[in-house]
């Protein structure tokens, strides 16, 4: 599969403007946008994912967001397949884990290097910090953060950091454990500000400690769109205009990633009556939460379908 030739115009007249910018301490340069991992396993021929991936490098996005069990693993086939032939070395790859023992998290991790078929991955991130024991776990004697920091000290990751999409307050008291994260990833997005909001909540928390920020669910899984309030680009800019470091979104298909490479090319911070205008015109759908389904329901939660994983010894 490969771009269109129309594809392929605006591709060109964008792809030298992609924004960069530092993902926190750890110093690396990422897209202002990046490839969101689950979407590339959705697709029924594995090209699309691969030709997606090819297009996004080839314009500029950097950021390769994956996770052990998204798609029972075809995700990771897919994305290992599309870095082959130099395209790896142009890529910071990042990829997640279910495990919350030292056990589970080690296979896991053995098992995410050989379908992305690489040796070390840039980034290695505790998928779905989404309850309180999840941090009780990990912090335990034999839990995931000695394989962790095990396999960082080993050279098959280099950077580590934790997600989640439940509830601020629990990444809130992730970071109060005495653990230097060089990345979070939590959602943003123009419903976020109105309920459990994490921008408002966790990003002064993480700016403050020069934390990567790594936003999702820039669209809340596609809910967003239901309360007609944004159009996608501004949707968007909004969650670039916050302090994130990259802003991870689905891609299904090539025009899908166009209009990411058009959000980001187009990209200027928002001006203040800006932000003010879109926050009035999300308040009214956002107040109770119905359209995040991550925070209140259990929609989004990739960890259920692997319970098995948590308490893997």
């Amino acid at each position: 599969m490969v771009l269109s030739t129309e594809q392929k115009a605006r591709q060109k007249n964008m792809s030298q403007v992609i924004p960069y910018r530092t993902l926190g301490r750890t110093g690396e340069q990422v897209s202002i946008v990046g490839v969101g991992g689950y979407h590339l396993g959705v697709p029924e021929n594995p090209a699309v994912a691969v030709a997606i991936v090819r297009a996004a490098i080839d314009s500029g996005i950097n950021f390769m967001d994956c996770s052990w069990d998204y798609n029972d693993g075809e995700s990771e086939r897919r994305l290992g397949r599309a870095l082959r032939d130099g395209y790896r070395k142009r890529a910071f790859l990042m990829t997640k884990f279910d495990g919350r023992t030292r056990k589970a998290a080690a296979a896991q991790l053995d098992e995410s290097l050989r379908r992305l078929q690489v040796d070390c991955l840039d980034l290695w991130q505790l998928h779905e910090v989404i309850r309180f024991d999840d941090i009780d776990r990990t912090f335990a004697p034999g839990g995931a953060l000695e394989a962790m920091v095990k396999a960082r000290d080993a050279g098959k990751v280099r950077y580590l950091g934790f997600t989640g999409h439940k509830d601020p307050s629990i990444h809130l008291r992730m970071l109060e454990q005495d653990f230097p994260w060089d990345t979070v990833q939590m959602p943003v997005n123009a419903l976020d500000a109105h309920y459990r909001s994490f921008a408002r909540e966790v990003l002064p928390v993480l700016e403050a400690r020069n934390i990567g920020v790594i936003g999702m669910k820039p669209f809340c899984g596609g809910t967003l769109f239901e309360t007609q309030t944004v159009s996608a680009i501004e949707a968007l800019h909004y969650a670039m205009h916050l302090p994130t470091d990259v802003v991870v979104t689905g891609m299904q298909s090539l025009d899908e990633l166009m209009q990411a490479i058009e959000a980001a090319a187009t990209f200027r911070p928002l001006s203040d009556e800006k932000v003010k205008t879109i926050l009035e015109r999300t308040a009214p759908k956002a107040r109770d939460g119905r359209f995040e389904h991550y925070k209140t329901e259990q929609t989004h939660d990739s960890t259920v379908t692997n319970p098995e994983w948590l308490d893997a010894a």
